[in-house]
């Protein structure tokens, strides 16, 4: 079996997930939003198993050991209804046997390095519970 790495979340992550969330809710329709969090959950852990696996691309111009996978590799091993449009991208780092979520951002969000001021500087991450992603 394989070893999980282990993962930290910055706050604004948590703030992406937030606003994600609070969209879909607003905008689309109830089994939309609980797909897109499904989806969301399988990334993380696919990211999780393998943060260097097929899909993934390391970014080092944004932060040391950066990485962004877009979520749309992880559509096909969602369970239930596929997200059809999956627009968002996940922004962390490996740091040893951690993965440190910095972001969840839109595919049409530039990344610039003041995105990613609070990934290239932090130390821990925060405890992001099962509720923020519905």
């Amino acid at each position: 079996m394989f070893k999980m790495f282990m993962p930290s979340y910055l706050p604004d992550f948590r703030r992406d997930i937030q606003a994600i969330v609070a969209w879909s809710e607003d905008q689309i329709a109830g089994l939309a939003v609980d797909g897109y969090g499904r989806l969301i959950r399988q990334a993380l852990r696919d990211v999780l198993e393998e943060p260097t696996r097929s899909g993934a691309k390391a970014r080092p111009d944004l932060a040391p050991h950066a990485y962004v996978y877009p979520m749309k590799f992880s559509r096909e091993r969602v369970d239930g209804e596929r997200v059809k449009a999956v627009r968002h991208f996940v922004l962390y780092r490996c740091l040893g046997q951690k993965v440190e979520f910095g972001r969840l951002l839109h595919d049409s969000r530039d990344l610039t390095l003041p995105l990613a001021a609070e990934l290239r500087t932090s130390r821990c991450g925060t405890h992001l519970s099962p509720r923020d992603l519905k």
